[in-house]
């Protein structure tokens, strides 16, 4: 056996990603470069690693306990590195975060000085549903995770961030005046909604319930930038945080139509479980957004407050 740690890498790659151009993509290589490198891995076992069938590739049960292997074998490599820095002392780790779709107009701003500071931190931020990111703390698959509305079943510690607010809003094509608009805006266009699970979804059907409105209008989107395309549109209305709408608000392609008892306002919290024991890495980064949080809201957040 004389496979090397870049070809273990590039294995791993395509078994998560079940394709040879998407693992080629991910690790910036061009697909014939990937290809010369798993033939190598593959020439070096008997037994056969993936298989093509049809177009798709697939993983045998030989190859995924390979793959198992490789990631263990590329895990300890990454942590003699990051003991070499630490011993350096710098900080040095894995920072796993997982963020709810929304969240990920929020998180960067409050990760971007910390890692420019330590460079020997890498990364790993998971963007998806608020159902998904509850799991990840469930299963202690990450460090912290950033919520909009903490989940009550779990016993969390918590930072508070920022205000999330949402506003009923729409396209340009038609114009609404100042005052508070009538509740046949949501009987009579389409109410546009985030997937099941989504907590901008829960907030906008707890809205809608509280204040009785019918909605006899409703389209599904899976994520903010479909549903923000079809509001520009004129496809419909939707309820939806204005975190993620600066641009288009300042571009005027989309309006805030003023309603009663709106905005909607949550907050935007950092957690993590209480029984986690967190690394040095996260402990250094925990201790870094209590300290300098005022100061990025200040300064990257500041447009937040006219609204």
């Amino acid at each position: 056996m004389n496979y090397t740690l870049h070809q273990l890498q590039i294995f791993l790659k395509i078994t998560q990603l079940k394709s040879i151009t998407k693992a080629s993509e991910a690790l910036f290589l061009s697909q014939p470069a990937v290809s010369i490198q798993l033939k190598k891995f593959q020439d070096q076992f008997s037994i056969p690693l993936t298989e093509v069938v049809g177009r798709q590739l697939y993983v045998t049960d030989f190859g995924k306990e390979i793959a198992e292997a490789a990631e263990k074998i590329l895990n300890e490599v990454q942590a003699i590195n990051y003991k070499t820095l630490a011993f350096k002392g710098q900080i040095a780790g894995r920072l796993k975060i997982s963020v709810v779709s929304t969240g990920k107009y929020v998180m960067p701003y409050f990760l971007s000085d910390f890692t420019n500071q330590n460079r020997g931190v890498d990364l790993v931020m998971d963007v998806t549903n608020k159902t998904s990111v509850i799991k990840s703390l469930e299963n202690n698959k990450v460090d912290f995770s950033l919520v909009s509305v903490v989940p009550d079943q779990l016993n969390l510690n918590k930072v508070e961030l920022m205000e999330n607010k949402l506003y009923l809003v729409g396209g340009t094509k038609e114009k609404f005046n100042r005052r508070v608009a009538k509740k046949k805006i949501f009987e009579t266009y389409p109410m546009l909604y985030r997937e099941e699970g989504s907590a901008t979804r829960n907030a906008m059907e707890a809205y809608i319930a509280s204040h009785h409105i019918a909605t006899p209008k409703r389209m599904e989107l899976t994520s903010n930038e479909a549903l923000k395309q079809a509001v520009i549109a004129g496809i419909g209305y939707s309820i939806m945080p204005i975190i993620g709408i600066k641009n288009e608000l300042k571009n005027g392609d989309l309006q805030i139509i003023p309603f009663e008892d709106l905005p909607i306002v949550t907050t935007w919290h950092l957690v993590w479980h209480k029984s986690k024991n967190l690394s040095p890495t996260a402990q250094a980064y925990l201790e870094f957004i209590q300290a300098e949080k005022d100061r990025i809201i200040k300064e990257s957040f500041d447009w937040y407050q006219d609204y």
